[in-house]
C-alpha cells in the first residue's frame, strides 16, 4: 500500500557524512548528560514507600507536594493516577524511620487540611529489591541486544549486522540522554519503552536492509552505484515509513498527552524512540554501510562459469 510514489531517488547517501556528524554530536551529547546528570531512577530501582491515597474530592496535588515536603525526605513524588481523587505517592527511603511509620505520618499530615482520605494501599520496597530490578533490567537490555545481532547475523552480511547494532544503541542512548537532561523519571515502565523501541526501530532497518539486498540483484540496478542503490531503496520505501511510523507516532502521542501519569514516561521514550528510530534506519545505518565498504560483490557475488568438458 502506498500513499505515493515518488519517480526520482532522493540522494539520502549525498549528506551521509552530514547525518553521521549530527548522530555522533547527538550521542556525545547524551553520553555526556548520563554521565554528568546521571538517571533520575524512581522508587523500582532506588527503593521506598509507595502510597496510594484516595480523596472524596479532587486533591490539589501541589498543595500535596508542599505538605510533604515539610517532613525533609527528599525528592518526594505526587501523580494522579486516573483523576485527582486518586494519587500515587512515592517517597524515598529514609535511614532510621519505618515504612509503617513514615506512611503515617504521611496520612497525618494530609488529614490536617482534608480529613476525607483513605488510605488504599501501601508498599514498601527496599534496597536489596532496587538493586534487583536494575541488575534484571540490565539483563533484559543485553539479552534483547544479544538476540538482535545473532538474528540480524543470521539474516544478512556482517555489515548489515553491525550498522544496525550501531543504529539501535544509538536510539537507546539518545532516550537514555533525554531522561538524564530532563531529569524525567526513569521507571520499570521506561524501561519496557526502551525494550519496544529496540524491536521497533530493528524492525525499520530490516526492511531497508531487504530492499537494499533486492536491489543489488535486479537487472536494472547493475550499472547503479552502490550510493544510488542505497538510496533507491530508501525512497521505494518511504511511504510505507510514512504509513506505519505515522499511525503508531500518533497511537503514543495519544497515550501521551491522554495517557496520565502512569503511562507518561512509557510514552515518552516511544515518542523519543520512534523519531529517533526512522532517522536512524535511514541516515545512521545507511551511511554506516558505505563506511564499512559495502560492495556488490558482497551481496551479489558472481557465478562461476563451468569450464565445458573437452570430447
Amino acid at each position: 500500500m502506498e500513499f505515493f510514489r515518488i519517480k526520482r531517488d532522493i540522494p539520502f547517501m549525498s549528506y551521509g557524512k552530514l547525518t553521521t556528524a549530527i548522530s555522533l554530536i547527538t550521542f556525545i551529547l547524551a553520553v555526556f548528560f548520563l554521565v554528568t546528570r546521571g538517571l533520575n531512577y524512581s522508587v523500582e530501582f532506588t527503593g521506598g514507600t509507595v502510597m496510594e491515597v484516595e480523596y472524596s474530592q479532587s486533591a490539589d496535588l501541589n498543595q500535596i507536594r508542599s505538605q510533604l515536603a515539610s517532613l525533609n525526605l527528599g525528592e518526594v513524588q505526587v501523580q494522579a493516577l486516573g483523576t485527582n481523587k486518586h494519587v500515587l505517592i512515592r517517597l524515598p527511603n529514609k535511614e532510621g524511620i519505618d515504612s509503617g511509620v513514615l506512611s503515617n505520618r504521611v496520612m497525618d499530615l494530609l488529614k490536617q487540611n482534608q480529613t476525607d482520605i483513605t488510605l488504599r494501599q501501601v508498599e514498601f520496597i527496599g534496597p536489596q529489591v532496587g538493586e534487583e530490578l536494575v541488575t534484571h533490567g540490565l539483563l533484559a537490555l543485553s539479552m534483547v541486544i544479544i538476540g538482535i545481532i545473532i538474528y540480524l547475523s543470521i539474516r544478512f552480511e556482517w555489515r548489515f549486522a553491525v550498522s544496525a547494532i550501531i543504529a539501535n544503541m544509538h536510539d537507546v542512548v539518545i532516550i537514555l540522554g533525554c531522561f538524564a537532561f530532563f531529569r524525567w523519571e526513569f521507571s520499570l515502565t521506561v524501561l519496557a519503552g526502551i525494550l519496544a523501541v529496540l524491536g521497533y526501530s530493528v524492525n525499520e532497518s530490516v526492511v531497508v536492509f531487504d530492499r537494499i539486498r533486492e536491489n543489488f540483484r535486479k537487472p536494472q540496478m547493475r550499472h547503479k552505484t552502490v550510493p544510488q542503490v542505497i538510496d533507491n531503496a530508501i525512497t521505494s520505501t518511504i511511504s510505507r515509513t510514512i504509513i506505519t511510523h505515522g499511525s503508531t507516532e500518533a497511537m503514543v502521542l495519544s497515550m501521551l498527552v491522554f495517557g496520565g501519569a502512569a503511562l507518561h514516561g512509557f510514552a515518552m521514550a516511544l515518542t523519543i524512540g520512534i523519531v529517533f528510530g526512522i532517522y536512524s534506519s535511514v541516515l545512521v545505518a545507511s551511511p554506516l554501510l558505505l563506511m564499512f565498504g559495502l560492495s556488490r560483490e558482497n551481496i551479489a557475488k558472481p557465478q562461476k562459469r563451468k569450464e565445458e568438458a573437452v570430447v
